[in-house]
């Protein structure tokens, strides 16, 4: 996908299973499991969706998935199917991780960032992008090292901590641009200080949604996640989002969504939906 001067392609860096009803927060499951039809343990099939980005001089990888390395207990828990290095997924598209220039990560929950630490044949951690600068909100890395006992488990610290260690880590304080047609906007809902990325052109905008709207089922305002720390806050941060896509004509891609990749934003009878959808 093309939007201004930046070449876009998705990428799918492996699937996972999470509680449905975790997933969709206070809605009903009669309702939730009609657009996401849950496993015999109540779970719900998502994707690891990752963007990269080129420009000029820069290339550009929007979180990482969760990456390899889980042992037996983490891959019982929570289903990890086909899961590769975001190296690997970036084979196809000819680019080599000494070639990304930038790393964004929307937040350091594990499904997001854990992959942009590898395995060590002799353990411990290296980086998956060794040249890139990582971009990570000021107010996020410091509660990504001392979370509160609810969002503890999302967060992997082992693979984070790697960021700093090796100087490959720029700290931002709100919303703030990476280059011309990259504005990173920020959203403290699901957690706090999460990046969203808004690519732009003259007549186009892609929103990488990240856990803002995790899928396509995800447009209504109530539907957010249990995993939000201030589930209010999101619902009026989706909003806003949501009236301003459909005022600028931005088109979403989705990080969670197994089937759809991206969509146009529509309003029908007062209603946001997902339009058209988009190959990415």
């Amino acid at each position: 996908m093309r939007i201004g001067d930046w070449d876009i392609h998705a990428v799918v860096t492996g699937m996972f299973r999470l509680d449905g009803g975790a997933m969709f927060g206070v809605v009903p499951r009669n309702l939730w499991s009609k657009v996401a039809p849950p496993d015999a343990e109540n779970r719900i099939s998502m994707a690891m969706r990752t963007l990269v980005a080129r420009s000029g001089e820069k290339t550009i990888v929007v979180d990482t998935g969760a990456g390899t390395g889980y042992g037996e207990k983490l891959e019982k828990i929570y289903s990890f199917e086909e899961t590769m290095s975001p190296a690997a997924g970036l084979r196809p598209l000819g680019v080599t991780p000494e070639e990304v220039t930038d790393v964004i990560l929307t937040h350091l929950h594990f499904d997001h960032a854990a992959g942009a630490a590898v395995p060590k044949p002799g353990g411990g951690w290296t980086l998956a992008f060794p040249n890139a600068v990582h971009h990570v909100q000021r107010i996020q890395w410091e509660h990504a090292l001392d979370p509160n006992p609810r969002d503890r488990a999302s967060y992997f610290r082992d693979r984070i901590e790697i960021l700093a260690r090796e100087g490959a880590l720029t700290l931002h304080d709100g919303d703030w641009t990476l280059s011309p047609g990259l504005d990173i906007l920020v959203c403290d809902g699901h957690t706090p200080g999460q990046h969203i990325p808004l690519f732009s052109g003259d007549k186009d905008a892609l929103l990488f949604c990240a856990d803002l709207i995790p899928t396509a089922a995800h447009f209504p305002t109530p539907y957010v996640m249990a995993y939000d720390l201030d589930p209010v806050r999101s619902m009026d941060e989706k909003a806003r989002i949501l009236e301003q896509a459909v005022r600028e004509g931005w088109s979403f891609a989705f990080e969670h969504d197994p089937g759809t990749p991206g969509c146009r934003v529509c309003l029908e009878d007062r209603r946001f939906v997902a339009g058209e959808r988009l190959t990415l």
